[in-house]
């Protein structure tokens, strides 16, 4: 019995020794860590805290104040998002068909929702200006070589 307390106190000396300074700031790193996890869950939990951009059909609805809609056919709405966001617009997306979405959204005021859109339409035409892909040009080519018409009579002749 008296052994075995020898032993435990001896392995207890040897761990306390091993609890060095980078011990030390891995245990408080490690600490702050979850304080600061706690402090944003707290802030997400609260009722108070709106988010923007992307939300559903039940939390936009029951918001007070007007609901809009807009049909969109393009797959851009990455773009459409982070405006959103940008601009205070809380909005919902259903897919009505394929290719074909109905976009339903709110926001704190009217400038904020023209504002949103406005540089929605400017980046949208932005990207449809840009000059073409090169490998765009590329396919073009391809075609316009495989859809060539050999005159064979011309050839013949250059031949002899």
């Amino acid at each position: 019995m008296q052994e075995e307390v020898e032993n435990r106190t001896l392995t207890l000396g040897i761990n306390a020794t091993k609890f060095s300074g980078r011990v030390l700031k891995a245990a408080l790193c490690k600490y702050l860590a979850y304080r600061k996890e706690k402090k944003l869950q707290a802030s997400r939990d609260s009722p108070d805290v709106k988010s923007f951009g992307k939300v559903s059909m039940e939390e936009l609805q029951q918001e007070h104040g007007d609901m809009r809609q807009l049909d969109v056919q393009d797959k851009s709405l990455r773009d459409f998002d982070r405006i959103a966001r940008e601009h205070g617009v809380r909005y919902t997306v259903f897919e009505t068909e394929k290719g074909h979405f109905q976009i339903f959204f709110k926001a704190p005021n009217e400038a904020n929702m023209n504002a949103a859109f406005e540089k929605y339409a400017a980046t949208k035409l932005k990207k449809a200006e840009r000059r073409e892909s090169v490998l765009g040009k590329l396919e073009k080519f391809k075609a316009l070589v495989k859809n060539a018409v050999v005159d064979r009579t011309k050839r013949k002749e250059l031949e002899r």
